[in-house]
């Protein structure tokens, strides 16, 4: 049986994609120019862990919109967390 997509996944979907789609250009800008001296070590872990969190959540609810943005997100920050502990050694920030 096919299920269809509610008014309510919808809007979750154009929330993902929206908040998703904004740490873009942050990991392009940080993989072309390698300056990771404005980013924070700390923000970036406490964010990058509470992302993995919501995507377990999402999966423990079986909420596709939560599963998929928190996904992409998770791979997004990640990108930039590992740009900042590989290129961003000893600044601590």
């Amino acid at each position: 049986m096919i299920s269809s997509v509610s008014a309510m996944d919808w809007l979750g979907y154009l929330a993902a994609t929206l908040t998703t789609l904004s740490f873009v250009p942050q990991v392009w800008h940080t993989f072309q120019t390698r300056d990771v001296s404005g980013i924070s070590l700390s923000m970036y872990s406490a964010f990058t862990l509470g992302v993995l969190l919501w995507m377990v959540y999402g999966v423990m609810l079986g909420a596709w919109p939560v599963i998929v943005a928190n996904f992409i997100t998770l791979a997004l920050a990640a990108c930039i967390l590992t740009m900042k502990i590989v290129l961003g050694r000893g600044g601590g920030r």
